[in-house]
């Protein structure tokens, strides 16, 4: 296959691929062109912008500086080489490096208190040694997640980023961070694996519209899993593994990643259904990822450690 990306970087004695923020879409879909190539297992990094598209730089001009900007553009697509249909991208993530502001945006159409607001206002906030300057009194500490990462979803339509599903996209999880491993499902030859909108900070919820959103690089080692049976999309992060699932509401998308973690604990364990249910209920936690999308997202999760006593290994 040709190689595409624009240029290659050793960090620490590893070859990375480095595709730039040149290199952006706002649908992933299965005819997106590919911005680079990678062998299973190889490194990539992909420079991002924010979710407005790099657009908004000054509180004075909260629309911000261009009429053409993207919404939620993503960076990619990576092609995965060997990767083809039913087989699992396994996404680990090692490293989100931050630009040294963000931006928040009011709206009065989304989020829930979008009717408090008459206008759409915007503030720039410092990022400084892992810190946020909120204000003259309050620094709140960084903990920088992804808010789009998914691959292209089946179907000839393609699916706009700003929207969460199966194949990941918007799901807005903070949890998905430096250290964690995203599972994400192979729909079209090569994967097509895409990701952006950083958030430098984000509640669960997501509840004003937005985190602090900002630019960056996001450094992550790609591998093809064939033959494998996951819940996708699928998380590994602070030692729980956790389902999540999008839905026109949140009681759907929190049955859905319940139901879903349900049947994986099950085979993990190889418990009944009875007993199945007593762990999920005693051990299971489930949480709000974001509530201001086209879908809401749910996510459920279980410690891992309780599945790897009963012999499971997470591939």
């Amino acid at each position: 296959s040709v190689k595409c990306y624009n240029r290659e970087k050793v960090i620490k004695g590893e070859k990375m691929i480095y595709i730039s923020k040149d290199y952006v879409n706002d649908t992933l879909k299965w005819d997106n062109k590919a911005a680079a190539h990678c062998k299973d297992g190889e490194i990539v990094v992909f420079e991002t912008r924010d979710c407005y598209d790099n657009s908004i730089t000054s509180s004075e001009r909260p629309l911000g500086d261009r009429s053409d900007a993207l919404s939620n553009p993503v960076t990619g697509a990576l092609y995965v080489d060997g990767a083809e249909k039913g087989d699992i991208l396994k996404v680990e993530i090692r490293d989100i490096k931050l630009r040294p502001w963000g931006v928040m945006r009011s709206s009065n159409i989304g989020g829930v208190f979008h009717e408090k607001y008459d206008k759409r206002e915007a503030v720039i906030y410092s990022i400084r040694n892992n810190k946020i300057l909120f204000d003259d009194v309050l620094e709140l500490d960084v903990n920088p997640m992804i808010g789009v990462i998914g691959t292209a979803p089946e179907g000839e339509e393609g699916i706009p980023t700003i929207t969460p599903g199966k194949h990941g996209g918007n799901m807005d999880c903070k949890k998905i961070t430096t250290g964690s491993t995203i599972y994400l499902p192979v729909n079209v030859d090569g994967g097509l694996l895409s990701m952006g909108d950083i958030h430098a900070l984000m509640g669960d919820g997501e509840v004003f519209i937005c985190g602090l959103e900002t630019a960056g690089e996001i450094t992550v080692k790609v591998s093809v899993l064939k033959n494998i049976k996951l819940p996708v999309p699928f998380l590994y992060s602070g030692e729980k593994v956790m389902t999540i699932q999008s839905a026109e509401t949140l009681d759907k998308a929190g049955d859905m990643a319940a139901k879903e973690m349900f049947e994986f604990v099950k085979n993990a364990s190889g418990q009944s259904d009875l007993r199945t249910g007593m762990l999920m209920s005693l051990l299971s936690d489930m949480a709000v990822c974001q509530v201001v999308d086209p879908l809401l997202t749910m996510r459920v999760e279980f410690p891992l450690e309780v599945l790897e006593k009963y012999g499971y290994k997470l591939p």
